[in-house]
């Protein structure tokens, strides 16, 4: 039995090589030879990028998204400004890029999606449906995310940004094209920009509170969230030679607005002062332990690690592909773009302090879409040359950016379903996820959307993510084990793993992550909205908890009515892979097969524990 999924690929030509039994460790003709027969030895193969290039720019088109724009430079000027930028840069390299670097290995050698993936320990299966729930809460409102950017980018044409001026029934309303500072009033009521009563009042109308429901969605937005899904779906109908294409155009086309950004921000009065805001270092925050459990946070949301988007693209990849290399570039250039997304944010914002007379730059940034649809615009509005273009720029780019990352979360979904249901036709399976998804969007347009999207995101997301990753990274560690990791590796791309790579897998990601939980479990409180949200948010988590003794249950049963083993042993053996564990290709699959049985039967398992945790880590003992 084989993995039969995403068929109507290559055919056999029938020309598959006849393949000594070798190890690995020979000559690399084996690799060119496993890359040969990876093509030809199936009838039925999975959908695979036109080139390897559009695997490592669909990848950075889908880790390069809103966590970069909005939430990297708020996270970093609330925790100690240039002093974040250290431990978030060490959390990359010994959690962020492990991660990335192990998610791509696993996809790429299996040629699995994050559900079928759990082959290699069926007992776990639950960790990939429950990833799969959370990519789909993300997708539900990410959507809506790029609907109210598109509408902004659409606003951005308009002879006078609309958001610039007062609109005559907003009381305790100052213009943000106003530069200049305010003369103190005699009241204590607080004045709004113009910016920041558009988005509330005539983008999302916004709700005090969740106490009445939720209401109905704007119909503007509706329109742009259905324009949103329509790109999407163009993209992904065709696979991921479609999505391959589109790569070049959403990662590098974003990279030029943003350098042209950048050139204009420097150049506004006060951005200097702003831009060093940002990055001057604030060394007493380092001895925080938030800002370390910030760093980490940051570091997930932003690499895009434990979702499954990272797995689903991998497993398009050609088996010898040098996903070593693609790891280390995107991790580093998700960093830098952060950096850079973080310069011009508070380089606006510096040139808004200096127009507004208002000495306190952190009093002027807000947190996620605050920063993105009210403090920016605000700024923007006060530029004196071509406002608009600066405006269509910055929202162009966020939307671009945002359909990126929305094709992974897709993506990844698409492939859970295909993997468990191949007789399923691509384009069927497109058109039902996202429709879903412009259904259940359309909740957070509402006028309670922002809030219940803050209740979704931290219970079904955020909390889901979270659990299972740390239980994603033990089952691969220390189940699957990282020796076995490390010789998938040598079978594949033909070459050793280093110390630095095991210390990461094996201790340092796993650890660092179960600190995160903690600490988020010891931070946690319900939400400020009405109980019955919050019950709905505990549920989604209870949903997606219950996956993992749910599939263990069921593999204990399929083991016991197929083997007929004792309970104890049937538990134990559902953690071993399946015999159809191994490459997609079946010639490929049976050498892999029989190496590691040679390998198993030379180098027995230890009865010592500490023995086998130092073969399993470090390949000693």
């Amino acid at each position: 039995m084989e993995n039969h999924a995403y068929s109507g690929g290559p055919a056999d030509n029938g020309k598959a090589e006849n393949r000594s039994v070798a190890s690995p460790m020979n000559s690399s003709t084996t690799l060119q030879t496993i890359s040969d027969d990876t093509k030809t030895s199936t009838s039925t193969t999975r959908d695979k990028w036109g080139r390897d290039i559009e695997f490592m720019l669909s990848c950075i088109a889908y880790s390069v998204g809103f966590g970069n724009i909005w939430k990297f430079p708020y996270t970093a000027l609330k925790h100690g400004g240039g002093a974040f930028l250290l431990p978030y840069l060490i959390v990359l390299f010994i959690v962020g890029r492990p991660i990335y670097y192990l998610e791509m290995i696993l996809g790429q050698f299996s040629s699995r999606g994050c559900v079928k993936l759990y082959d290699l320990a069926p007992a776990m299966r639950g960790i990939g449906v429950a990833q799969t729930i959370a990519m789909f809460v993300v997708m539900t409102y990410y959507a809506p995310v790029l609907a109210i950017t598109f509408r902004y980018f659409v606003a951005s044409f308009s002879s006078t940004l609309p958001w610039s001026e007062c609109n005559p029934s907003w009381s305790n309303c100052v213009n943000s094209s106003f530069v200049g500072k305010l003369e103190p009033t005699n009241t204590s009521v607080s004045l709004q920009s113009s910016a920041e009563l558009f988005f509330l009042k005539e983008v999302i109308h916004k709700a005090p509170s969740l106490d009445d429901g939720l209401g109905i969605p704007d119909w503007k937005l509706a329109l742009c969230l259905l324009f949103a899904w329509i790109v999407v779906a163009t993209i992904l109908i065709r696979g991921a030679k479609s999505t391959g294409k589109a790569s070049y155009f959403l990662a590098i086309f974003p990279y030029v607005i943003i350098l042209i950004l950048l050139v204009q921000t420097v150049m506004l009065e006060g951005a200097m002062q702003g831009i060093l805001y940002f990055i001057t270092p604030q060394w007493d925050k380092l001895l925080s332990i938030e800002v370390w459990y910030e760093a980490v946070t940051q570091c997930f949301f932003s690499l895009s690690v434990c979702y499954g988007g990272i797995i689903a693209y991998s497993s398009f990849n050609n088996f010898s592909n040098n996903v070593h290399r693609d790891a280390v570039i995107i991790s580093w250039l998700d960093t830098f773009t952060s950096i850079i997304a973080g310069c011009i944010v508070f380089g606006v914002i510096g040139n808004l302090a200096y127009v507004s007379g208002q000495p306190d730059i952190q009093k002027l940034a807000r947190d996620g879409a605050g920063l993105t649809f009210m403090t920016y615009p605000d700024a923007i509005a006060k530029f004196q040359f071509l406002p608009q273009l600066f405006a269509a720029l910055f929202f162009l780019m966020l939307f671009i950016v945002g359909v990126g990352s929305n094709l992974g979360v897709t993506t990844s979904i698409i492939t859970a379903i295909r993997d468990q249901r191949p007789n399923l036709k691509h384009w069927q399976v497109v058109l039902g996820t996202v429709t879903m998804g412009y259904f259940f969007g359309l909740l957070y347009l509402t006028p309670g959307g922002f809030d219940f999207l803050d209740v979704i995101d931290y219970y079904g997301a955020k909390y889901v993510t979270l659990t299972f990753a740390v239980l994603e990274l033990a089952t691969v560690a220390w189940i699957y084990g990282v020796d076995r990791i490390c010789r998938d590796i040598k079978f594949m791309l033909g070459i050793e793993t280093s110390f630095y790579w095991r210390v990461c897998w094996g201790l340092i990601a796993p650890a660092a992550t179960l600190l995160i939980l903690i600490f988020s479990f010891a931070d946690f409180e319900l939400q400020k909205v009405p109980m019955g949200y919050n019950v709905l948010g505990l549920f989604i988590y209870a949903v997606a908890f219950l996956q993992l003794p749910g599939w263990y249950v069921y593999a204990i049963y399929r083991r016991r009515s197929k083997q007929m083993e004792s309970l104890r042993k049937a538990a134990r053996n559902a953690l071993e892979p399946l015999d159809v564990w191994g490459p997609e290709s079946d010639t490929v699959r049976l050498q892999y097969q029989t190496e590691e049985e040679q390998y198993q039967n030379i180098h027995p398992m230890h009865t010592s524990a500490l023995r086998r945790i130092k073969k399993r880590m470090f390949n000693i003992g």
